[in-house]
């Protein structure tokens, strides 16, 4: 029997890195998937490849959020994992920061946290409950020197998660939040971290793999995690711990 037997699950950002070893693994372990991303030909070929659904997805829409869960809804008969998992990574010091930069990250990382939570929570209770997972970062525990919007969305994703799962508790609907440091995925690539001196500080002596993340995402989203929710579960080799 797989962890994700019988749940339907919604993955954002799973055309490439951590979303889709996420989506991968959910179907290895029996969950019905949904993919959302804005890059539809990695989406697609993915999700033929895996057997999953792609659909198309700016994730700070809020018609297009609730358009989605209507049809998971109509589809499947209900919504039983969210993965917020979709963001965007812009380097700048909070002085060079601009107001549309500011307000571009904080759509995408946080505002899009906020509508998937909001939108999916009301089908999951419908139908008993569920298990909602925010990928935060390491930048969402500690300053992120040079990031300044990125960091703020991401602590931003942190607080909604505390109070998300207090308000959501009662009606059956657990709410956590994963905290990586450098994962090895194209998003790292193309912002050109330093991850080798990045691993030559982390305790663990390396960066993390997405199927690392992955994995830590599978325990929250299954009945493995059942007594867990309003929690950090930190994935950076050590790295906070310094």
């Amino acid at each position: 029997m797989g962890k994700l037997d019988g749940k339907v699950c919604l993955i954002t950002g799973g055309a490439r890195g951590q979303g889709a070893e996420e989506a991968r693994l959910f179907v290895a372990e029996g969950g019905t998937v949904w993919i959302v991303d804005l890059l539809d030909e990695e989406g697609s070929l993915l999700a033929n490849e895996i057997g999953a659904q792609y659909r198309h997805l700016n994730v700070s829409d809020e018609n297009g959020w609730q358009t989605l869960v209507d049809e998971i809804i109509a589809t499947d008969q209900s919504l039983d994992v969210l993965i917020n998992n979709a963001a965007i990574f812009r380097q700048n010091r909070m002085v060079n920061t601009s107001l549309q930069e500011f307000e571009e990250v904080m759509n995408i990382n946080c505002t899009g946290v906020f509508l998937g939570m909001r939108i999916a929570a009301p089908a999951m209770v419908a139908t008993g409950g569920g298990a909602i997972v925010n990928i935060s970062s390491l930048a969402g525990m500690r300053a992120a020197t040079g990031s300044f919007a990125y960091g703020a969305s991401k602590w931003a994703v942190r607080g909604m998660t505390k109070t998300a799962a207090v308000e959501l508790a009662r009606k059956g609907i657990r709410v956590n939040s994963i905290h990586p440091g450098v994962i090895d995925t194209p998003m790292v690539e193309e912002v050109e971290i330093a991850t080798d001196k990045i691993a030559k500080r982390t305790p663990l002596g390396r960066i993390a793999n997405a199927m690392e993340v992955a994995k830590m995402a599978l325990f929250l989203a299954s009945d493995d995690s059942s007594y867990s929710t309003g929690s950090e579960f930190i994935i950076d080799g050590g790295l906070n711990a310094l």
